[in-house]
């Protein structure tokens, strides 16, 4: 094969977020595999920065031994994007000019596009991260007989524009990272076949935990809750905080909620504590000595903190209004889920007081991951798949 170049509104480091981790994590492993890549992104430095700002030069770098090949930023109307997305956040109607409006004004570098336009033999496909930003949808448009995307696709408004639907089936394949997310595109996409596969998302599945350590640590005795991620409304936090804060008033215990991650949110309670962003082994440690990992987000294609907490032997416990995480615990056995406040609280309830039953739950979420989701499986399977969609193209 010829060069794979992974398309991404913008890729660091050191940037948060479950598709930039998962794109680095990506690149990095193809990359020692001796696959032949290239990062294409824009100069913007990351999700929450101005769009509209040209954070690092263009041109092409090595970004810890990885080529990435930035290009600058179209100037965005934020207050016409800014109309549109409220009213799509809101699952309100937009019309079909609204939706060119939101691609138009979102993230996006015609120089990027115009480059895969006229460089598309160097490359043997190029791979778009993320269904809903500028980079995926006009950067297909520019080869889409070259495209394998990585939609990252929730059942939400956005996935549900005409524009996508016009669009998306043109091009060359889709890797999906669960079987609901998969039959969510085949559904509203009419994708199908073996070009569009569930492939999973690689983990690093060999990191050690230490629990007594991490309580050791943040002073932690008391049995708690964690939850690791983002803090804001979207990933449905502040309903895992109201969920607690009810069940401790109804049933007083010393558990503790604890939550790791950035962002900001009201926290109403002592009882839970925020710890903001901790280093990476403190994290790993904090799964291990956890009794339970919630994650409330109804919205996920994968959850790499979900199968984090297995790894680490811990049960989980999910939003049952996300079909791709309610799955994994379907078909592990390795936590519960919940679609009301008194489901929650029972599933709490079931999980706290039945510690063995709880235990084998995370033991058979850990085997799960290990048998699906290390690196060098993850890597035979992409590499395979490029492969194969790349000799259709020849």
């Amino acid at each position: 094969m010829k060069k794979i170049g992974f398309v991404a509104p913008w890729y660091g480091e050191d940037i948060s977020g479950g598709a930039e981790a998962e794109l680095r994590g990506l690149v990095h492993h193809l990359h020692d595999a001796g696959v032949e890549l290239e990062v294409l992104t824009t100069c913007v430095k990351d999700f929450r920065s101005d769009w509209n700002v040209d954070h690092h030069p263009a041109g092409l770098a090595l970004c810890a031994g990885i080529p990435v090949r930035r290009f600058p930023v179209r100037k965005r109307d934020v207050r016409a994007f800014d109309a549109v997305n409220a009213k799509l956040m809101r699952d309100q109607p937009i019309t079909a000019q609204e939706e060119e409006t939101y691609q138009r004004e979102m993230v996006n570098s015609p120089a990027l596009y115009r480059y895969i336009r006229e460089r598309q033999g160097e490359y043997s496909l190029f791979v778009p991260i993320g269904y809903m930003f500028g980079t995926t949808y006009f950067g297909l448009q520019a080869c889409p007989q070259k495209t394998v995307m990585i939609p990252c696709l929730h059942d939400e408004s956005y996935a549900y524009m005409d524009i996508f639907k016009k669009q998306f089936p043109r091009v060359a394949g889709m890797i999906f990272h669960s079987e609901p997310e998969r039959e969510l595109a085949e559904r509203i996409y009419g994708v199908r076949g073996e070009r569009f596969q569930n492939l999973g998302e690689g983990l690093d599945t060999d990191f050690t935990f230490d629990a007594a350590r991490f309580r050791a640590k943040y002073h932690l005795d008391d049995p708690f809750l964690l939850y690791a991620g983002r803090k804001e409304p979207g990933k449905k936090v502040d309903e895992l905080i109201r969920f607690f804060i009810d069940y401790k008033r109804r049933k007083p215990s010393a558990l503790k909620l604890v939550l790791l991650g950035g962002g900001q949110i009201d926290i109403p309670s002592p009882e839970v504590i925020d710890l903001g962003f901790v280093p990476v082994q403190d994290k790993y440690d904090a799964y291990a000595a956890a009794s339970v990992f919630c994650n409330p987000s109804q919205f996920e294609s994968f959850s790499l903190v979900v199968m984090e907490s297995w790894i680490a032997g811990r049960p989980v416990l999910v939003n049952g209004a996300c079909a791709v995480t309610r799955d994994f615990v379907s078909r592990t056995n390795g936590g519960l889920y919940y679609e009301s406040y008194l489901e929650f609280a029972a599933c709490l309830d079931y999980l706290l007081t039945h510690r063995e039953v709880a235990d084998q739950m995370g033991r058979n979420g850990r085997k799960f991951v290990l048998e699906n989701f290390s690196w060098p499986q993850i890597v035979k399977k992409y590499t395979d798949h490029f492969k194969a969609i790349a000799g259709e193209k020849e």
